[in-house]
């Protein structure tokens, strides 16, 4: 009942509560990062949903036009508290997630969910069958702007990690998980814990 309906009503509700904030963040933010690089104001990226299945994500742009991809070993994003790709008000916006705001839009449209796995990049050559069990339990829920990996452990853990915390997430999503998942996720934030990763990274 709370997976299949509850947890959707919850979604529209906080959707289109936060959609005033998100068009002021949008407003607010929108000439900083136009006029650092004369640059696109949203980052559109792939990402994989519910059943590896393909949608745009939404979200301000935080890095200059053109920058390299970078990834750690494990195959997850490069983040670095010194990042050069990253311009002023994207640093800001990162730290304060509000380069993430405009998913609120991505929750109106059913993409995603407030609460869930982080979004991954989506491999059109991978199938679901063929991943490994965590991979696998982690795409049977809708992505989420914060979930139980982001909330705890944010970029302080490898890729592999966080598809085991999003599994776990997964095999017991409910009403409590959620709440918890909230909370740890406003203490974070204001706490700025785990912000970056300074893994090596591949060129």
């Amino acid at each position: 009942m709370y997976v299949h309906f509850i947890k959707r009503v919850i979604d529209i509700i906080i959707g289109f509560v936060a959609l005033p904030f998100v068009l002021l963040v949008i407003i607010c933010c929108a000439p900083f990062i136009y006029f650092t690089d004369r640059g696109p104001i949203f980052y559109n990226a792939i990402r994989a949903g519910k059943d590896y299945k393909p949608f745009k994500m939404f979200k301000l742009r935080s890095m200059y036009i053109n920058s390299p991809d970078l990834k750690n070993p494990d195959g997850s994003t490069f983040n670095s508290e010194n990042d050069p790709r990253v311009t002023p008000i994207g640093s800001f916006m990162r730290k304060t997630s509000l380069d993430e705001f405009p998913q609120f839009i991505n929750i109106l449209i059913g993409d995603m969910s407030f609460i869930g796995p982080r979004p991954k990049l989506y491999d059109k050559n991978m199938k679901l069958d063929d991943m490994a069990p965590d991979y696998r339990k982690s795409y049977l829920v809708k992505p989420g702007i914060t979930g139980y990996a982001q909330a705890f452990y944010r970029n302080s853990v490898t890729q592999d990690e966080k598809f085991h915390w999003d599994a776990y997430y997964a095999e017991r999503i409910g009403l409590v998980m959620d709440v918890r998942i909230i909370f740890q996720t406003f203490y974070s934030v204001i706490a700025r814990k785990n912000i970056n990763t300074e893994q090596s990274y591949n060129k």
